[in-house]
């Protein structure tokens, strides 16, 4: 039976949306944090005010009361950055930690807290793109501000205008909206002049910035400890950079619902990667098919760990235990009889040659070197 010319060009134009390539869209951020603190407290690494640059989560830029300079935090924005932006920075950053210093008092009384507790001011503003290929699209501008760790003033892009979740930031937000320019600085720098810089950071990173880091992936099972009938297994990623990625339990090569995972959330690393851990747990005599399927921007394709189906600490767990208690008895045996020939309690046979592979000596009718390294030998 013959195919037909509309069927064959439907089935040509299938295969060919099915086989080009997509491109990839890429999520890029730049963020400057400021944290105040309405008076100082004595604990190391904890200054009264603190602000930092981050490019796609990662340290760009720092500065804190204490020392008084901002500084580069990547070995790029020391090499790339003249000594005026430094400089320019410093004089911002000092004069923001003044503006700090005044806004956290009228803050405190306006919200009646008392001096003698330590409040916290925080704002953070920046940017989001999105990159597919060589274009690229403004997504978002973030304008907001905290305090005491809840949502206080917030600038609404679209609107151009500033939302007030609590009624104690009605004042401030009749204030900035009742100057327009101030609103129009705010929409401008989010959306264009944040961008600039966010491109031009990611150009001068070059490679550590824009390549990144893969993950690692590791899956693994251990003894449940809320039901000792069941397991626990995990998928681990680690050691990728940027922060966004995908990391899926798999039962069959089908995703298993969100509601019965358990996820730590991305968490930072040392060295400025990130890790993800996911896990779910199942019936010990199981024989499912479970794999951990990850998705990143570094990788070409999915990284699939298949799940052994072993469980190192599972198997053994009573004869290990019997094991280590023999162990114990024998040793604590030993001890009393050597005890007991030294105090000359009991008669111990004199013998100078080797017995059961161990060289004796005999010394008052004890046994002595018995074991190696005794006697500080």
């Amino acid at each position: 039976m013959g195919t037909t010319v509309p069927t064959s060009s439907f089935a040509l134009l299938c295969v060919f949306l099915l086989c080009e390539p997509s491109l990839q869209t890429e999520k890029h951020s730049l963020y400057y944090i400021y944290t105040a603190l309405s008076k100082p407290v004595e604990l190391p690494g904890i200054y009264q005010f603190t602000a930092m640059g981050l490019l796609d989560d990662r340290e760009i830029d720092y500065y804190n009361s204490e020392g008084q300079r901002k500084i580069p935090k990547q070995h790029w924005m020391k090499e790339k950055m003249q000594e005026d932006y430094w400089e320019k920075g410093t004089q911002s950053r000092k004069s923001k930690e003044q503006w700090f210093n005044v806004n956290v008092d009228i803050l405190m009384k306006r919200m009646r807290h008392n001096e003698s507790d330590v409040h916290v001011l925080q704002w953070r503003h920046g940017c989001e793109i999105e990159k597919q290929g060589d274009e690229v699209r403004f997504s978002k501008g973030i304008d907001e501000y905290s305090y005491d760790g809840d949502n206080f003033l917030s600038f609404d892009d679209k609107e151009s205008q500033w939302v007030a979740p609590v009624d104690e930031a009605l004042p401030t937000k009749r204030k900035w909206d009742n100057v327009p320019i101030l609103n129009q600085y705010t929409k401008g720098y989010l959306e264009k002049e944040c961008v600039d810089w966010l491109n031009k950071f990611r150009e001068y990173g070059d490679g550590e910035i824009q390549n990144g880091s893969p993950p690692e992936v590791d899956v693994f099972a251990k003894r449940s400890t809320s039901d000792k009938t069941k397991l626990k297994l995990t998928c681990f990623a680690t050691g990728f950079y940027p922060k966004d990625m995908t990391l899926s339990i798999r039962k069959y090569r089908s995703p298993l619902p969100e509601e019965e995972i358990v996820s730590s959330g991305i968490r930072p690393n040392h060295d400025g990667t990130f890790q993800l851990k996911k896990s779910v747990i199942i019936q010990e005599d199981e024989k499912a098919e479970y794999d951990c399927f990850v998705s990143h921007r570094t990788l070409k394709v999915p990284v699939i760990i298949k799940w052994d189906g072993l469980c190192p600490d599972c198997g053994g767990s009573l004869i290990t235990g019997i094991a280590i208690g023999a162990v114990l008895v024998i040793v604590i045996v030993a001890v009393v009889f050597l005890y007991l020939c030294y105090a000359k309690i009991l008669v111990c046979p004199k013998k100078s040659e080797t017995n059961g592979g161990v060289q004796g000596d005999t010394r008052n009718g004890v046994i002595v070197n018995l074991l190696p390294g005794s006697n500080g030998v």
